[in-house]
Formats: C-alpha cells, structure tokens, sequence
C-alpha cells in the first residue's frame, strides 16, 4: 500500500514521528511517535493546508512511503464517537490510538478523515519492531498553488 505525506522540506527526511510525539495529535498523545500520512495525495494536502498559517505558503515536499498491506488496521466510522470529528479532536480518539499502539498488532492504522469523512489517513506507529518494512518510494517538491493560501 501507498501513503502520501505533505511536509517541511526539513522534514521530509525524518520517518521518526518526532513532531507528533512533541505536540500529541488527534489519533496520538503527546509523547508517542506516529506519522500522519493520507490514503491519497488529495487528502495529503487538504491535512496539511488545514495546519498552514494564513498567508503563508511553506516550502514542502511530498513523499510517497510503502507499507505493508498486511499490517494495516482499518477502524470503521461506525465504531467511532459521534463526536470523533470535532475540534478540538475528543480525547477518547487518542486513547484509541494509544491502545493500537500498546496492542503492537500492525504497523498502520486507517482512521477516516475529519475533514472529508469518505477519505483516510494512515497513522504509522513509529516504535512498531516491523517498522524499518516502511520504505520511501520517492521524495520530491510540492508545488503549493497560490490560490490555496487562506486570507
């Protein structure tokens, strides 16, 4: 399976989740290294324009990474809260993550998007002993269309 990520270009090197373990996220807390990845490049960049400053458009790149299809747990809108789309994200969501990463079952977790619920994003647990079968397929700049920066 391929999952697509939009970052820094700073970043775009680093497969350790250090950033999400520094600032905890929706499916993470705080502490625990994950990678935020999209099933799709299109649900890549609507993620990462959602966290973009306004008036800013960052230098990016996007990388396409390889996951194993067998290690990949798929969780269903149907066993999430109601609430699973608000923001601030309910702390219940983290906890699920944690559980998945402590389960120590697969190397991936698809959760649905909050943003465009018929998409997903793929966690990667960082820490997971299989984690080096994670493989960069490619790496290159992201041309950020100026008429997606907010105003």
């Amino acid at each position: 399976m391929l999952v697509y990520r939009i970052t820094g270009k700073k970043y775009a090197d680093d497969l350790t989740g250090t950033g999400a373990a520094m600032f905890g996220g929706r499916w993470n807390k705080k502490g625990t290294p994950v990678l935020y990845t999209g099933e799709s490049k299109d649900i890549a960049l609507l993620e990462t324009i959602v966290h973009i400053p306004p008036l800013l458009i960052p230098d990016l790149d996007i990388i396409t990474l390889e996951i194993p299809d067998d290690s990949v747990l798929v969780i269903p809108v149907e066993e999430l809260p109601n609430n699973w789309k608000s923001y601030p994200a309910p702390i219940v969501l983290s906890e699920i993550g944690e559980n998945w990463i402590m389960e120590g079952k697969t190397i991936a977790m698809k959760v649905p998007s909050c943003i465009i619920h018929t998409s997903h994003n793929i966690i990667l647990n960082c820490r997971h002993p299989e984690f080096a079968k994670v493989k960069l397929i490619d790496k290159r700049p992201f041309e950020f269309d100026s008429r997606l920066k907010k105003k």
